[in-house]
């Protein structure tokens, strides 16, 4: 069954498209990962599935009965605040409950263990600004989760991950994967191939591939070159032949 779907879609700024005929769908059951170049549309396209801008043509199709969390790619989020993790993620049902609902003992049993699957339980109680930039997305994950969505949208999610959290958070959304719908949006090539199932490659037009291998078409959708790529469990470094 099909999630979400983008037909012919078009859309830019100023009279100059950003993203051009663009098609995909997103089915129960993907992990996508959409890859390409700063400003090639990946967030564009984030943007107007989640209904925030509207395309200049084409269809957006989104099931009546699809729910969608999402993690930005930035956090309007005032770490002074005084706020629990716990009460963040409770903050992901404003949406289905309205603002003015009074948080239920129930409501608190499914934040704790939406944060037991992040992984951060033990730290409910902490206020959101003592974490590390690792602990806070998988914080923020628990959020986008707490409504049981049926996709997960990530606008690169790994921006403020240290080295350290990056392979867990990668981990992490390994396990979710197996029973919500993904589409992870990055321009780190490399570390997502490992992880997703298929690939979407963006740069004003999208081309879907039915799997994770890096192939040439990919290659010559960037403009080159390509900083790095995953072959087999080993990176490398993949820099052709250009002009400057």
């Amino acid at each position: 069954m099909n999630l979400v779907e983008l037909k012919s879609v078009t859309f830019g700024y100023n009279d100059e498209p950003v993203i051009e005929d663009v098609n995909l769908a997103i089915r129960e059951g993907d992990f996508i990962g959409m890859i390409g170049p700063n400003g090639g549309g990946k967030s564009t396209i984030i943007r107007i599935i989640m209904g925030l801008i509207k395309p200049w043509k084409g269809q957006v199709m989104i099931n009546k009965n699809v729910n969608i969390g999402y993690l930005p790619q930035t956090h309007n989020f005032d770490n002074r605040f005084p706020i629990s993790v716990l009460e963040v993620v409770l903050s992901g049902l404003l949406k289905l409950h309205g603002i003015t609902t009074r948080v239920t003992k129930e409501d608190r049993k499914v934040a704790m263990e939406v944060l037991e699957k992040v992984g951060m339980a033990d730290f409910a109680n902490r206020s959101i600004g003592e974490l590390s930039g690792g602990q806070m997305q998988r914080v923020f994950i628990g959020r986008a989760l707490i409504s049981n969505p049926q996709l997960l949208i990530l606008d690169e999610p790994v921006t403020y991950v240290d080295n350290r959290f990056e392979q867990e958070l990668y981990n992490l959304l390994d396990r979710i994967s197996l029973e919500t719908s993904i589409l992870l949006v990055s321009h780190d090539v490399g570390q997502i191939v490992s992880s997703v199932r298929t690939i979407a490659c963006v740069n004003r037009h999208l081309h879907y591939h039915p799997s994770n291998q890096i192939t040439k078409e990919i290659l010559e959708s960037y403009n080159c070159p390509i900083d790095l790529i995953t072959h087999g469990h080993v990176p490398h470094r993949v820099l052709p032949t250009h002009h400057s």
